[in-house]
């Protein structure tokens, strides 16, 4: 059976830990299939991501599941219950790995970008972190990142989980290759639709607050900002560079050219641009989200045949959690 949201690696347990298939296959040869039902719980407090993913490997694997879950993006506390499956363990077994690595990255993503978005509010933040990772999971990721508050990513793919468009407009490559910002900046406004926004890249050749009063005299009212993404070996992107930007843009007659700040912007970056009131309008945000470590989550048999169980450490039966919900997997 396969799925199109679930790749065939995953549904023929390539990727599960290889005790779960022996398991199933010893199991089988018993002629041993109870009903059971788990429990998974967080190692951590964060915001849950990942239970929509988790839901579409049920709807395919275990169809007849009785399942309760919390919400995607719901605040969650460490180990607290937030999905409980019902069904006979050959249905599920095999994917307990998945579930629960499902459910552990996207979690530790989201969980990330929720602590930038609240640090940087009423600025929003925008998720640029798929660089930084494979290419197989940066749409998860730039999927997490919005579950847990950006208002978009950079991808196709990420933005397409969320419902979004993507975002992004010009790379320093195109810049180098027009070897001029103005001239790379009206090319994006030729030929790209009227409904993307017009953001500069304006740290490429020469002074930002230079480049970005060239680029708003050339496009003028068309001009939505500019993206200041100055590198580490010139001191990136600093409160007084934003301050300036503005205040020049301010004065050549531009205040609603707004200023988007990216390259290496992580939470303590954020903070001083508050403390100090650089007029920043939107943080792009990369590694501060993608290198979050996943919260480790834990996956417990706590019912066999309707009886009580738990291994050393754990209460055996159902943990009450009036927050679950049940969810359909028909």
């Amino acid at each position: 059976m396969t799925n199109k949201t679930i790749p065939d690696l995953i549904l023929s347990g390539d990727t599960a830990d290889v005790y779960f298939s022996r398991t199933q296959t010893i199991l089988a040869k018993e002629g041993l299939d109870p009903v059971v039902a788990m429990e998974i719980f967080p190692g951590r407090a964060g915001i849950l991501c990942g239970i929509h993913e988790v839901i579409d490997l049920l709807r395919v694997a275990a169809p007849d599941a009785q399942v309760d879950a919390l919400d995607e993006g719901a605040a969650i506390s460490e180990k607290e219950v937030v999905l409980r499956i019902r069904a006979r363990y050959s249905a599920f077994g095999l994917y307990e790995t998945a579930l629960l690595g499902m459910l552990a990255h996207t979690t530790g993503w989201a969980t990330a970008a929720r602590e930038i978005v609240a640090a940087a509010a009423p600025v929003p933040v925008i998720s640029f972190g798929a660089r930084h990772v494979h290419p197989h999971v940066a749409a998860r990721l730039e999927y997490a990142a919005i579950v847990g508050g950006c208002i978009g990513c950079a991808t196709p793919a990420g933005a397409r989980l969320a419902g979004k468009e993507p975002s992004g407009t010009i790379p320093h490559a195109m810049v180098l290759i027009f070897g001029d910002t103005v001239r790379a900046t009206q090319a994006f406004d030729q030929w790209m639709p009227r409904e993307i926004n017009r953001i500069a890249l304006v740290d490429t050749f020469h002074d930002e607050a230079e480049e970005a009063l060239r680029v708003a005299r050339a496009l003028g009212d068309r001009l939505w900002g500019v993206r200041l993404d100055t590198p580490s070996e010139r001191g990136r992107v600093t409160p007084d560079l934003v301050k300036e930007v503005r205040a020049r843009l301010d004065q050549a007659g531009f205040p609603k050219v707004k200023i988007v700040v990216s390259g290496g912007v992580d939470l303590e970056r954020i903070k001083l641009f508050k403390a100090t009131g650089a007029p920043v309008d939107a943080y792009g945000v990369g590694s501060a989200i993608s290198a979050a470590p996943p919260i480790d989550f834990t996956g417990d048999l706590k019912e066999i045949d309707g009886k009580p169980i738990a291994k050393r450490g754990r209460i055996p039966g159902i943990t009450n959690n009036p927050r679950l919900k049940r969810i359909d997997l028909k």
